[in-house]
């Protein structure tokens, strides 16, 4: 479940985003909609999918986080229209209605990934134990390359750093606290 580095990584190009908006600036909307498209084909067409068809079912089958789970399905629809949003938004729309779409999907998205990671993902792999835990690893993988094509996860990686050139945020030291 490497994926949530990728959505981390376009959370923050929409925090730039609407930030720039805000200040009346012009962010780079071609890249922006590229970075929306990054989140429907790997988060919600793949991750989320996922997660619908093989995680959140056995928790549910064992009765257990069954309240987070129904949250999380809840979210993941959410996410969905705010994505679309965020594309039509891209090609033309009001500037402070795109900044609110932006900080509404990464407000949702960033307790929605963390609850993923340390509560969620720990309990699955409980309930799984480790052998089984690595082979539908194995069974992930391989869909992967099937929804994401060849270069799969390493694909949208390259794909994200080369937004982050166009804005102009892909020298990481330059967050470093000074």
């Amino acid at each position: 479940m490497r994926e949530h580095g990728v959505l981390r990584r376009v959370m923050f190009l929409y925090d730039e985003a609407a930030q720039q908006l805000d200040a009346r600036g012009a962010p780079p909307l071609d890249a922006l909609a590229q970075a929306a498209g990054i989140v429907r084909r790997v988060i919600e067409d793949y991750h989320e999918k996922l997660e619908e068809k093989f995680v959140f079912p056995r928790m549910e089958k064992a009765q257990k986080l069954t309240d987070l789970t129904a949250v999380l399905r809840k979210q993941h629809v959410a996410g969905r229209d705010v994505t679309a949003r965020i594309v039509a938004l891209c090609k033309g729309g009001d500037p402070r209605a795109l900044s609110e779409s932006l900080r509404v999907f990464n407000r949702m998205y960033r307790p929605h990934a963390a609850r993923e990671d340390t509560v969620l993902f720990p309990a699955f792999h409980d309930l799984l134990g480790h052998k089984a835990y690595a082979e539908l690893g194995e069974k992930f993988e391989d869909e992967e390359k099937k929804q994401l094509g060849h270069e799969g996860f390493e694909g949208a990686v390259a794909e994200i750093a080369k937004l982050e050139e166009q804005f102009g945020m892909a020298d990481l030291d330059r967050f470093t606290p000074r």
